[in-house]
């Protein structure tokens, strides 16, 4: 095997390599990022392919048994190993916050016990999840003309897509599970360009028509068989901070949204709000103040004019 002189492109290839990796791991002045140095990181593909295979099990009619298996052994068997990928992944995600100094540094068989137990805790709630992802489907049957059957809604609308996920990570939000919550959110918003904080809380019934440029915040309430067309933004309009000038988390910010409201596209209502039951807000209208239930909220007529003789605006 040829040996590379000093002077050829391999040579000097392998010295340009050699600098770079030293550039990429020193420390550097992101003190903020020196974190990220220590210890195990969850996986993403691990994360994200079980989250897959966990919403798949949503609707185990679609899984397709071996011969010598059962359709109940099959989704035995998918739990045991969606569990086992997901407690080691939530290991890792708990000792985030010790690595921040935020909590105390736990043992390694406390957090896998740790871990285990909230993996089971999402896994228990499946029954419940399925029954949430049959009910949107129903309402997106119901809303939209073009839909057939609400398999068709199942099979194939974002809308659903994003909120089934949605329902996954806001319980792993609740559990206070670090960082896998808006992995899931983010990666939803990815495919679906739906983007929902998995704080945000999600009523029943949830229809969300055609879905691209949504936007429900962290603190955001709607209630049940409420619907959402493409564009709307359930966000903030401010973002208090302290003393030092940092924004203060957590605060209610985002909008109340009552049961069998119907927002139509690009409407966009901000702050901390109630919209009442029963309000139909058009499209493109802003609103920063609540409405009474069954209030009807739209843009002003336009004003229609023509051009005479080459005249212009």
């Amino acid at each position: 095997m040829r040996r590379a002189s000093s002077h050829s492109p391999e040579s000097a290839a392998a010295g340009a390599h050699a600098a770079l990796a030293k550039a990429l791991t020193v420390p550097g002045d992101a003190a903020d990022f020196q974190v990220l140095r220590v210890g195990t990181w969850p996986d993403r593909t691990a994360v994200l392919s079980s989250i897959d295979r966990l919403h798949r099990l949503l609707i185990a009619e679609t899984l397709h048994a071996t011969d010598n298996e059962s359709p109940e052994r099959r989704v035995e068997r998918e739990l045991d190993e969606i569990e086992a990928v997901l407690a080691a992944q939530i290991h890792f995600a708990l000792e985030f916050p010790a690595r921040l100094g935020e909590e105390a540094a736990q043992d390694t068989k406390a957090l896998d016990a740790r871990a285990l137990r909230l993996a089971r805790e999402l896994l228990a709630q499946t029954p419940r999840l399925r029954e949430r992802v049959f009910e949107d489907a129903r309402a997106a049957w119901r809303g939209d003309p073009s839909c057939r059957h609400p398999i068709e809604a199942l099979y194939a609308f974002p809308g659903i897509f994003a909120v089934t996920r949605h329902r996954i990570a806001n319980i792993l939000y609740h559990l206070e599970v670090p960082l896998l919550p808006r992995l899931i959110a983010e990666n939803a918003h990815h495919r679906t360009g739906i983007d929902i904080h998995p704080g945000a809380t999600i009523g029943r019934e949830f229809f969300i028509d055609h879905g691209t440029g949504i936007v429900i915040g962290e603190t955001a309430i709607v209630g049940n068989r409420v619907t959402l067309y493409q564009g709307v933004t359930l966000g903030a309009k401010s973002f208090p901070v302290d003393t030092e000038g940092h924004l203060v988390k957590g605060l209610p910010r985002h909008p109340i949204i009552e049961d069998d409201v119907t927002i139509y596209a690009s409407a966009t209502v901000l702050g901390r709000v109630t919209i009442g039951r029963g309000s139909v807000i058009g499209g493109n209208v802003w609103l920063t103040h609540s409405v009474p239930p069954n209030s009807r909220v739209s843009q002003a007529a336009p004003l229609q004019s023509g051009f005479e003789h080459g005249a212009g605006i």
